[in-house]
């Protein structure tokens, strides 16, 4: 095995965190901005590559860290090694409300796909890359991009996603249809292709999109009942600051309401 064999708890319902135990000498890797706490033995280093420690060369940490920048993500992660004796822990907080899973990459043929904001962490040895969709339409009209995060090796990973999540198996053959923004992960196996949603009405009047995820097993598929973009734009819509309309809520005045409480400024 690669990949640095690590304990976790994973704390909490709908605000979840995940707490690793580590022992002397063991490393996790996370994004940076993850850390909720550490005990003071766990030492944090600020390492470029994608986590696995495989890259040959500074070229290669160079060339693996750049992909990273294609999915939004930092050049940089931070790994977090215990200095001292026996265990210790060190704990990492989803950045909004919903859930953490974990990956045994080993029982996933050594390879996870996801979207690309999901990775939390990993233990040391499990590479953080990309993952183009091969098919046009799916890079076109994907939604959420065509580039996608994969997760290598054969250790722990962990990732987080919105709301409740969902896992379904899929049998060969077998057709799911998801909503772009709610696919979180798939294994390797999963054909990944983007559907026209159809009718005149549908694209027009229907407030689902115009495509949708269409995917195929056998395998594995993960899917987020609350997606990040779609809370985000529900907030900025209800926010009088950011020019949106108030509903009201928590106020039986209403706006009145608001003008009284000085939540309308």
């Amino acid at each position: 095995m690669n990949a640095h064999e690590i304990d976790y708890k994973i704390i909490g319902d709908d605000m979840q965190c995940v707490e690793i135990e580590l022992d002397p000498q063991e490393t996790i890797v996370a994004e940076a901005g993850s850390l909720m706490m550490k005990d003071s033995e766990i030492v944090m280093q600020t390492i470029f590559g994608d986590g696995s420690g495989q890259e040959t060369g500074f070229f290669g940490k160079v060339l693996s860290a750049g992909k990273r920048l294609l999915t939004g993500e930092s050049l940089f992660l931070t790994a977090y090694t215990h200095m001292g004796h026996g265990k210790k822990q060190v704990t990492f907080a989803a950045p909004y409300p919903g859930k953490v899973v974990a990956f045994d990459l080993s029982q996933y043929q050594g390879k996870v796909v996801c979207q690309k904001d999901a990775f939390l962490c990993a233990a040391k040895g499990v590479a953080v890359g990309i993952e183009f969709q091969k098919k046009i339409g799916t890079g076109l009209f994907g939604g959420e991009g065509f580039i996608m995060q994969k997760l290598e090796g054969d250790g722990l990973a962990f990732i987080h996603a919105g709301g409740t999540i969902i896992e379904k198996t899929l049998l060969p053959d077998e057709k799911l249809h998801v909503d772009t923004g709610c696919l979180v992960a798939l294994t390797r196996d999963v054909n990944y292709d983007i559907e026209f949603v159809g009718g005149i009405k549908n694209t027009l009047f229907g407030g689902e999109g115009v495509f949708f995820a269409s995917l195929s097993g056998p395998g594995k598929v993960w899917i987020q009942s609350l997606p990040f973009s779609r809370l985000a734009g529900r907030i900025v819509a209800s926010a009088p600051q950011l020019g949106g309309s108030r509903k009201g809520e928590g106020s039986i005045l209403g706006g009145l309401g608001g003008l009284i409480d000085g939540d309308n400024s």
